[in-house]
């Protein structure tokens, strides 16, 4: 088993929801290892330390728990995913400037963003790979993993808002 850190965001179906009601509930539930945080009218946010025998594993079961005490809440996101610049440099515990550096000088195979602007956003997994098989990082295991599921609930999520009768349209022009 290894341990995996990760955080989900769910909105809650009515934002007058107290969700100050769900917070015992959740830790009987299963959710006992995570941290759990209710600053924004109609969300939740569970921060969690998770040991499982994958990623997908950890991230699945947690929202699963969260589903057995509020099962209309929907997830808004999973992290770590998107990330920027700095974000990057913090998670990996170097500058900034270095990754900046690492991205944009010359290497036609850095990873593309997600959105393209200031600042400028990527998936966290597509440059933890990248730094591992390309620039040869050291990149610890259970995050490259968790970034990589987490990456695929979250395109999986937006997937969803696609119409039905254009999603095979939109991947014959897209994969």
């Amino acid at each position: 088993m290894k341990e995996y850190s990760f955080t989900l965001k769910f909105n809650f179906p009515d934002d007058r929801i107290d969700p100050d009601r769900y917070i015992d509930r959740l830790y009987e539930a299963g959710c006992d290892d995570a941290l759990i945080g209710i600053g924004k009218q109609g969300c939740i946010a569970l921060d969690f330390i998770r040991s499982a025998s994958s990623a997908f594993d950890a991230v699945s079961s947690a929202i699963v728990d969260v589903k057995k005490v509020i099962p209309d809440a929907s997830l808004i996101e999973a992290t770590p995913d998107f990330v920027g610049l700095t974000d990057t440099a913090k998670i990996l515990g170097c500058t900034r400037q270095n990754i900046r550096n690492l991205i944009f000088n010359g290497d036609t195979r850095s990873p593309s963003p997600v959105y393209e602007g200031t600042p400028s956003i990527w998936h966290l997994a597509e440059i933890l790979t990248w730094l591992r098989e390309d620039k040869t990082y050291s990149i610890d295991d259970s995050l490259l993993e968790v970034a990589i599921v987490n990456m695929e609930f979250n395109v999986a999520r937006q997937w969803r808002k696609i119409a039905p009768d254009l999603q095979a349209n939109i991947c014959a022009l897209v994969c």
